[in-house]
């Protein structure tokens, strides 16, 4: 009998109460001891066959506890699923996702969230809520830590690899997860910045900048999706049935399971779509298939079922077999994501007989080698990498810190397992560097206030600032160079966690302006879990180093850097503001009509506070230690028909003195078309090895396709276009600094 004849069967078996008990994804929350009768409320469910899922069990024992009770409470022995949330690694912290996307390698990103998987998997787990793959370009929003940064196709390539690497080629592949797609769609774009605040959008924006990457995790296999928190053009996407049944399953193709995000359903009140039975019936019609947490699907579809429902103020009407019919698709695709995980076939699929978890010491060196290539080089003057005899003073909050390089959300990390950098330093110089402080993360009482609502304790410095500068400029006059360590706490990134202003904090920019009066060579290393803007900061430093919060590696990753035990490589997968108030920000801004070209050059687009010539690090910038050249683009023709496709080719010098990982990157710009274009949109890229003295010619093949476009005065009207006519590539080290040509498409 192959899978989807046992969840016929079963769909014919099951009561209309265990067909809705399927469909209440649980925490595990007090979880059960092996063996024990209790009788907490998850006990209960589980007893009465009131869950289909549950997610944040800790090991495999208590899964497979968790399964034993729910089986012998299922009259027709239907198992459960177990999910996590697996961020940015399991029990191996990688960096942050947006960190990671700053590496712009994907088949580093494959093999992290490969093994993410195996450790994920060697627990007992069949589902991770992950990749997050929300497109981000609001600093001020604290889930762009998450996020894999402003770019829809470096997101699109970033989903492809990641649910690649979690779920290998097949669902219920041993030591692999199914991949969960988050968040659907466009919670990376809320209005000012506020977590969980709604989005409105044209259309077009919609279509081709945030759906891109579940497109692309979707033709991977991608086995299920979360929904957002955030309403979409006015309407939640909990209830968002033209994206939901529309686009994912329709114009999408998706096939798999739609789960919701934690209390999603029960939040369609307060987003003004009704009473509790309203919102259940919204969400179910939407295409909801699992209700995570709130049991509102629980408490109201037995009634939905007998009555139906009449909501004329919420423009709902459905006949109690159209809800019957709504609760059985939404059971039979539960089952069905069951059966290909192998689960009805065999319940302790993943529970026993489970691959032994991969191996700590190897987790490790990945760790390492992904803080290293996600690291970004923003400044060198000369000054990188550093002797291994130089005297080295580490200075800054971040100098000996543990817990804050972990970052957002690593549910399943321990501080304990990260080297500080002053140990990472020591160890890779045999030299103890000179540290003169590693507390007191900020000084600013809203941020301290912040810091104590998660819960944090960071050890209290009970110098004053003054005491503290004091030693801080001892400390850099008494040394070689002066590394300082400065950013934000882990808990200042991440959900719930949106700033109006994000920047460096002000006593940390005090701290830099001191170390630069005493004249010492500074580097500045900057831990951060969203693009802080920097102000005078990088002309204050004679290097500066964007570090992000690097996992359980990430201060030997930068140790690496500092060192030249590695090569820096990492590229912005975001574009640094300048200032704090510059934001929203991307390098694939629409042009405006201004300045105008004539005689009206006065009225510009930009800030009367904000020089125009201010230092700026844009989308794809990142330094090596070689010194690269670039060549002329040349096109294998100027004119093309549609179907036809042309190479453009460059070479690619490093003039030394270091070997480089060079990250050249293609973008267009369609300078005449229906609607208004971005100024320029990346459309490839490709990273090369180059060792000092090395010469690479490197290729890229353009297609006509690249240049299409939505139309779309509404969501079920779209229409893909595409002008002929002359295009422009701009070819470069970043999305600024690029060289063009033209290239006509014909008809």
């Amino acid at each position: 009998m192959d899978d989807q004849e046992i969840v016929e069967r079963l769909m014919a078996e099951m009561t209309l109460a265990e067909k809705i008990g399927q469909l209440n994804l649980l925490a595990a929350g007090e979880g059960l001891v092996t063996g024990a009768a209790q009788h907490t409320p998850l006990a209960r469910r589980l007893d009465a066959g009131q869950a289909g899922a549950i997610f944040g069990t800790k090991s495999l024992e208590s899964a497979r506890a968790m399964q034993e009770r729910a089986l012998a409470g299922s009259r027709l022995g239907i198992p459960l699923f177990f999910a996590e949330d697996v961020i940015h690694g399991h029990r191996t912290v990688f960096p942050l996702n947006i960190a990671l996307a700053c590496s712009w390698d994907l088949d580093l990103i494959e093999e992290t969230a490969a093994f993410a998987a195996a450790e994920a998997a060697s627990e007992g787990l069949h589902q991770v809520f992950a990749p997050m793959i929300d497109v981000s370009r609001d600093a001020r929003w604290g889930r762009v830590a998450e996020s894999p940064g402003e770019d829809p196709l470096l997101s699109a390539r970033i989903a492809a690899a990641a649910t690649r690497g979690f779920q290998g080629a097949e669902l219920g592949a041993p030591g692999k997860v199914a991949a969960c797609l988050k968040h659907f769609v466009a919670y990376g774009a809320p209005q000012s910045g506020r977590d969980y605040d709604n989005v409105s959008l044209a259309w077009e924006d919609l279509l081709s900048i945030y759906l891109p990457p579940f497109a692309a995790g979707i033709t991977e296999g991608a086995g299920s999706v979360m929904v957002a928190f955030n309403a979409v053009n006015k309407m939640p996407m909990h209830a968002n049935g033209a994206l939901i049944e529309g686009w994912l399953r329709g114009a999408a193709g998706f096939d798999g399971l739609v789960v919701s995000d934690y209390t999603g359903v029960k939040e369609l009140t307060p987003h003004g779509l009704g009473a509790a039975p309203v919102g259940v019936a919204r969400a179910l019609h939407a295409g909801v298939d699992m209700d995570m947490v709130g049991e509102d699907y629980l408490s109201h579809l037995p009634t939905l079922v007998r009555d139906g429902l009449e909501a004329p103020e919420a423009g709902l009407s459905l006949s109690a077999d159209q809800v019957a019919g709504l609760v059985d698709r939404a059971c039979r695709r539960v089952l069905t994501f069951k059966a290909r995980l192998g689960l009805l076939a065999d319940p302790y699929r993943g529970l026993s007989g489970v691959p032994a978890a991969p191996s700590r010491r190897d987790g490790r060196k990945l760790a390492r080698k992904a803080a290293a290539r996600s690291a970004v080089l923003l400044k060198n003057d000369d000054l990188l990498p550093l002797s291994s005899s130089a005297k080295v003073a580490l200075v800054g909050p971040f100098a000996a810190d543990r817990a804050n390089m972990l970052g957002t959300w690593s549910v399943s990390g321990r501080a304990e397992d990260v080297v500080p950098l002053d140990s990472a330093v020591e160890a890779l110089t045999g030299r103890a560097p000179v540290v003169a402080w590693g507390a007191d993360i900020v000084d600013e009482p809203w941020l301290a206030q912040r810091l104590n609502v998660h819960g944090v304790t960071v050890e209290s410095d009970p110098r004053s600032e003054t005491e503290k500068l004091r030693d801080a400029r001892a400390a850099a006059r008494a040394s070689d160079v002066v590394v300082a360590c400065v950013g934000e706490a882990k808990e200042h990134a991440g959900e719930s966690s949106s700033l109006l202003a994000p920047e460096i904090p002000a006593s940390q920019r005090r701290l830099i302006d001191a170390l630069a009066e005493t004249g010492t060579p500074l580097v500045v290393v900057v831990f951060a879990g969203r693009p802080l803007a920097l102000g005078t900061l990088s002309d204050q430093a004679d290097a500066l180093l964007y570090a992000w919060h690097g996992g359980i590696a990430g201060p030997e990753g930068v140790a690496d850097i500092l060192f030249g035990a590695a090569v820096p490589a990492g590229r912005l997968a975001v574009s640094l503001p300048a200032h704090p108030g510059e934001v929203p920000l991307s390098y694939d801004a629409d042009p405006t009509g201004r300045p105008f070209p004539g005689t009206f050059a006065k009225f510009r687009t930009g800030w009367l506070d904000l020089s125009d010539d201010v230092k700026r690090f844009p989308f794809g910038f990142g330094l090596g230690y070689g010194k690269m050249h670039y060549g002329s683009p040349e096109l294998s023709m100027t004119e093309a028909a549609a179907g036809q496709g042309v190479q453009l080719r460059l070479s690619v010098e490093n003039a030394g003195p270091g070997e480089v990982v060079e990250t050249v990157q293609l973008y267009a710009s369609d300078p005449v078309a229906r609607v208004v274009r971005p100024g320029r949109f990346l459309i490839d890229f490709k990273q090369v090895r180059l060792s000092a003295g090395e010469r690479r010619e490197v290729v890229f093949d353009i297609f006509a396709d690249q240049f299409r476009y939505p139309i779309a005065p509404t969501l079920e009207a779209v229409e893909w276009v595409r002008d002929p006519g002359v295009v422009r590539l701009h070819v470069g080290p970043n999305s600024r600094d690029t060289s063009s040509v033209e290239l006509t498409w014909q008809t």
